[in-house]
């Protein structure tokens, strides 16, 4: 039981330390761990935010890995169960807010573990999950 606890911590310090990560960075969050599907707890999105420079709403999975390792690479733990759960929150998301602006999908990965004084971000943006073509799809 104790090591689901540490797993729950590690997930709440990384999307606190994403989220930081992206105010700094001129973001506006606008909801954390939304579930636009309420009866079904698989559909999450971390992170909503709202990029201003661009005029964007974006969509962001975070990721947390105690170190960089060959396990722990680029987009390895967003599978394709994982992608298809988050396509369909998001497009949830789109139609429970009626949102008719562009968005995209990102990533952010946090390598590191609380108490870290500098864990490594690293900010995928663009993540293909949505097809290019389609009545969700408003590309920037």
């Amino acid at each position: 039981m104790a090591m689901a606890n540490i797993g729950v911590e590690r997930g709440v310090w990384g999307e606190t330390v994403a989220a930081e990560y992206l105010r700094r960075g001129g973001y506006e969050i606008i909801e954390r761990n939304s579930r636009p599907v309420r009866a079904d707890r698989r559909y999450e999105i971390d992170i909503v935010a709202w990029e201003k420079t661009t005029d964007t709403m974006v969509f962001f999975e975070i990721k947390q890995h105690a170190a960089i390792s060959r396990y722990a690479r680029r987009l390895r733990s967003v599978c394709t169960r994982k992608k298809a759960n988050l396509r369909r929150a998001c497009r949830a998301w789109i139609l429970a807010n009626k949102w008719r602006g562009a968005f995209r999908f990102d990533v952010i990965e946090i390598y590191g573990t609380p108490g870290s004084k500098r864990p490594f971000i690293d900010h995928i943006d663009r993540v293909e999950l949505f097809a290019r073509c389609g009545r969700f799809v408003k590309w920037n």
